[in-house]
């Protein structure tokens, strides 16, 4: 058990991982899955953009553009598996035939399934599908390879249709929003209960299988999507390193981490001290505080997704960081768009000028690295109400009380 003289970080250590995984309980079991209707509306208004932008059908691989438009949740492999989505009229639906019953039980929206035997050219089926297009745009996520195969076998024009496939995305509805905030609301007790069970030469894997066994409690499925856990300078990497420390007293403690409901990702990061916080863990914590704090308050409607980057590095600059990506500084953008995937645009970052609108949705974790030393990542996620930004979870509260 940690020293009560030097285990002062309010909420972190005392505890055991049996008794936090006790006293968790599932947070996700009044969740709703996105309703049919919604589809619809998703449908329509893909096509609405279609017919500005002149396509007569567009092909949606499997993966997270497929899901968000026709609810059917299948990863991408070497297997075509997609749907084309015509100007006018039903979609259609292609898999490998040996797959029929599990497609059709994953499918949301009834519609045609089109299917090819493992001997044939999934490629010419969906030729013969899109025959009647002359303009196709294509999902921006598919892999190389499909994009060579649909060529080659189609007669059509083939384009790139992200920016009408992206655009809805980009603005999630309020049953949307309502997911993340379930998720996100969940893992910040996961986060809880993983800074009480640290103890002196805790490994990160022992953290690592802890948050993840607390995800499944709280009710995520599949427990956690993802989870970063460095200790020490290790936390100086925002990634992490291929040989991680072990905890020890003193040692600065990032945890990255998220789950998903239906689809919808969660992602918050804290960090604090194990121990008795120096003065220079102070310097930097308030530092990246100020920094978060300033991109949320630059992030208004109407300002481009570069300003809310340059808000948050202009503060870290008056606090001594920087400039622009120097270390000790901030070396990445400021946030991300989250939705069906963890990472997704728009982006806070200087190259991104898309206009902040409501429905948006972003990380903001401005991170501050001093190489050598440690890292200071908060990370907690908005969304952009009529009126402005509003935090999914409130952002720490002090290095000496992170979770209030």
């Amino acid at each position: 058990m940690p020293n009560d003289k030097t285990q002062t970080t309010k909420g972190v250590g005392g505890s055991t991982a049996e008794a936090e995984l006790a006293r968790l309980d599932n947070m996700l079991s009044h969740c709703e899955p996105i309703p049919l209707a919604e589809y619809e509306t998703r449908l329509a208004g893909l096509r609405l953009r279609m017919a500005a932008a002149n396509l007569d059908a567009v092909y949606l691989d499997a993966g997270s553009n497929l899901l968000y438009y026709t609810g059917l949740r299948w990863s991408g492999s070497e297997r075509l598996v997609g749907a084309i989505i015509p100007h006018e009229g039903e979609i259609t639906f292609i898999g490998p035939a040996f797959e029929r019953g599990t497609i059709e039980g994953f499918m949301r929206l009834v519609a045609p399934l089109e299917t090819w035997e493992e001997h044939e050219d999934s490629y010419a089926l969906t030729a013969r599908c899109l025959a009647e297009h002359t303009r196709i745009g294509l999902d921006p996520a598919m892999p190389l390879f499909r994009v060579s195969g649909l060529q080659k076998a189609c007669r059509g024009e083939l384009s790139d249709a992200s920016e009408i496939i992206l655009y809805g995305r980009a603005r999630k509805s309020p049953a949307e929003l309502a997911l993340m905030q379930a998720t996100k609301t969940a893992t910040l007790e996961v986060h809880k209960a993983a800074a009480r069970m640290l103890r002196p030469g805790i490994s990160t894997g022992e953290v690592t299988e802890f948050i993840h066994a607390a995800h499944k409690k709280i009710g995520a499925p599949g427990g956690s999507t993802f989870c970063i856990v460095l200790f020490g300078p290790d936390s100086a990497f925002p990634h992490g390193v291929a040989d991680p420390k072990t905890l020890e007293d003193g040692d600065t403690v990032l945890i990255d981490t998220g789950c998903a409901i239906y689809g919808y990702q969660s992602d918050i990061t804290r960090s604090y001290v194990f121990g008795t916080a120096t003065d220079e863990h102070r310097r930097v914590w308030e530092a990246e505080k100020a920094s978060q704090i300033a991109a949320f308050n630059a992030a208004q409607p109407g300002t481009p997704c570069s300003a809310v980057d340059a808000a948050a590095r202009a503060k870290a600059q008056e606090h001594g960081f920087g400039p622009d990506y120097t270390l000790p500084g901030i070396p990445h953008r400021t946030g991300h768009g989250i939705g069906l995937d963890i990472h997704e645009g728009p982006y806070l970052v200087g190259s991104d000028h898309t206009p902040l609108e409501t429905g948006m949705c972003f990380s903001n974790e401005p991170m501050i690295c001093v190489p050598g030393q440690f890292g200071i990542r908060l990370e907690d996620h908005f969304y952009m109400a009529e009126d402005g930004p509003r935090w999914f979870t409130e952002p720490s509260k002090s290095i000496d009380d992170p979770f209030g």
